[in-house]
């Protein structure tokens, strides 16, 4: 009985030290997202921190509110495809289990 729970402990320890690096991988990880085309651009790290935006000068003579929602568009779509890499990243941890909550 021991030595089932010392593989348990063992394969916790494996998971804990490789959701570390997938952590680190994340803040690492630059991701961008679009909105009008491109006019837009948002880049975000696999954590959703926002890291910079781009705003093509021809966009500048549009209306502000119009602007606004782009940027917000375009911050949607980072964080969206900062979900999916995360996810794939977690999925090579987890072998596929659903996400845990806070990692």
């Amino acid at each position: 009985m021991f030595k089932g729970m010392s593989n348990i402990y063992k394969q916790a320890q494996k998971m804990q030290k490789d959701m570390k690096k997938v952590q680190d991988e994340l803040e690492d990880l630059k991701v961008e997202g679009q909105a009008g085309g491109g006019i837009i651009k948002v880049v975000v790290n696999g954590k959703k921190e926002p890291k910079s935006v781009t705003i093509d000068s021809s966009v500048l003579d549009e209306d502000k509110e119009m602007i606004e929602d782009l940027v917000l568009a375009a911050m949607k779509n980072a964080f969206e495809n900062a979900d999916k890499e995360s996810s794939e990243k977690m999925k090579s941890i987890t072998g596929g289990m659903p996400n845990i909550p806070g990692f």
